[in-house]
């Protein structure tokens, strides 16, 4: 009997230190950060365009290099980088396996004629393109805070996307700039290199406009070809009439739906986990609410004078309750408001959006984006 308890005890024993020893470093929470890994952290900023050992702080040339002028190499000498008109320039290229983990940002210039691209293992095409501040949920190029579990924008317009981002053979960032004059661009990426688990997909973010929505429909996205999960909605919406504009359903066809889809919401701000307009019923305003998978995070209201459209910024991430879909996806939301007699009326809003999903490779083909006129905010 004690050598039964013996060989159990061996057995549990190296079933647990086997567990430990292919822990890869991922899918870290407050429960586990105690876990030790053979996993290797680096970044990549203006410091250090490789995210290669001891190689930062090194520059002795930089958009730094005259107020260091006098303190030389190692004192910040390059903390950004210019972008001029009509640019792009590659943020990050790594050839490894690895995850994404953190990325921060502060671009000047107009965030709507800024597009980030995102390519995983030598594709040709991104798999992520969309306006920097949309990505951000920063879409109306003004500054609002944003406090959720993926996203965070701080004061002084701090961008932060906390989606993990997997790669098995390399990635790469780009930033282009669309816009008549020089931006500079402060960043960093951090990874970690490590084994990718067999399953793991690779993150997708798509960015449309309808400007008016037509017949009332706006389509998040369409053609979504493969097999993965949806993760989440950022929407930037003017509306162009008065009264209370969120009627609308948002309606997920996947996996062969047709005329009619599988899942069908209530209603937007029911979509964005709010109720009755977003309505404070003391103050009969909007109230703003930023949380970790949900938020009215901005409302821009009319100034009297040039500023005369309402406009908002939500968004809804998928956390805890994806969307999953073996073959095809497709997202619409209705642009639905009242009129007399208590009926519905189509309205011609203007929306963009940002949706965000993981499939595995390979993805079908983005729409183009927006020519420049038409991705204007006016």
């Amino acid at each position: 009997m004690k050598n039964l308890f013996a060989l159990l005890f061996s057995v549990l024993l190296a079933s647990t230190l086997t567990s430990q020893e292919e822990f890869n470093g991922l899918e870290l929470n407050l429960g586990n950060i105690y876990r030790v890994s053979d996993a290797e952290t680096r970044s990549i900023s203006p410091e250090n365009f490789t995210g290669e050992p001891g190689k930062a702080g090194m520059a002795t040339e930089g958009t730094g290099s005259e107020p260091a002028r006098e303190l030389g190499q190692g004192w910040k000498v390059s903390p950004s980088v210019k972008i001029g008109p009509g640019e792009t320039f590659t943020m990050a290229e790594v050839n490894d396996q690895g995850v994404i983990q953190h990325m921060w940002m502060t671009p000047t210039g107009n965030w709507r004629h800024t597009i980030m691209r995102i390519y995983w293992d030598g594709e040709e095409e991104p798999s992520v393109e969309v306006p920097v501040g949309d990505f951000f949920g920063m879409g109306w190029g003004e500054y609002a805070p944003l406090n959720s579990q993926p996203i965070t924008v701080n004061p002084g317009s701090a961008f932060n996307s906390f989606w993990p981002m997997p790669f098995r053979k390399k990635f790469k960032i780009t930033m282009e700039n669309m816009s008549e004059q020089e931006m500079y661009l402060y960043y960093q990426i951090d990874y970690a290199l490590t084994n990718v688990p067999e399953d793991a997909a690779y993150f997708h973010a798509q960015f449309r406009r309808s400007n008016p929505t037509e017949g009332a429909i706006h389509t998040l996205v369409d053609g979504i070809k493969g097999k993965g999960h949806y993760v989440g909605t950022y929407m930037a919406w003017q509306v162009n009439n008065r009264g209370w504009w969120g009627e609308g359903e948002i309606k997920f066809y996947m996996d062969g739906d047709k005329k009619f889809p599988t899942i069908a919401g209530t209603g937007t701000e029911d979509y964005f986990l709010g109720s009755y307009n977003f309505e404070n019923k003391k103050t009969s305003e909007y109230e703003r609410y930023s949380t970790p998978y949900a938020g009215l995070h901005q409302i821009i209201r009319p100034d009297g004078l040039y500023n005369s459209q309402q406009r908002f910024g939500l968004y809804r991430w998928h956390i805890q309750d994806p969307i999953r879909f073996q073959k095809d996806l497709k997202i619409t939301i209705q642009d639905l408001g009242w009129r007399s007699g208590h009926r519905y009326l189509q309205q011609k809003s203007d929306i963009s959006s940002v949706v965000y999903w993981y499939q595995l490779e390979p993805h079908a083909s983005f729409p183009d984006l927006p020519s420049k006129d038409n991705l204007e905010v006016n």
